[in-house]
C-alpha cells in the first residue's frame, strides 16, 4: 500500500514514520488519538496538520496492525 502523507526519512525523527516529512511521528498522533483527543482539537492544536494527516494516520496503523501476527501469553 502506498501512503501519500506518510514519509520516512533517516535524517528526520531517526527514521520514524512521520506527517508529510514534518517532524512529527505518525506514533504521537496516534498517541493522542489514543489518549482521546479528538480530530478538531488536535488540528486546533497543531494547525499545520490536516484532516487528511489523521485520516491516513489511521489507515497506516491498520495497514500495520493487519500485516502483524501478535501472540498473547497467559
Amino acid at each position: 500500500m502506498k501512503f501519500k502523507r506518510i514519509t520516512v526519512d533517516p535524517t528526520v525523527c531517526t527514521g520514524k514514520p512521520c506527517i508529510r516529512g514534518l517532524r512529527f511521528p505518525v506514533s504521537r498522533l496516534l498517541g493522542l488519538l489514543a489518549a482521546g483527543e479528538t480530530k478538531e482539537s488536535i488540528l486546533r492544536t497543531y494547525p499545520y496538520l490536516e484532516d487528511k494527516d489523521i485520516d491516513e494516520a489511521l489507515l497506516f496503523a491498520a495497514f500495520l496492525a493487519d500485516d502483524e501476527t501478535v501472540e498473547f501469553v497467559q
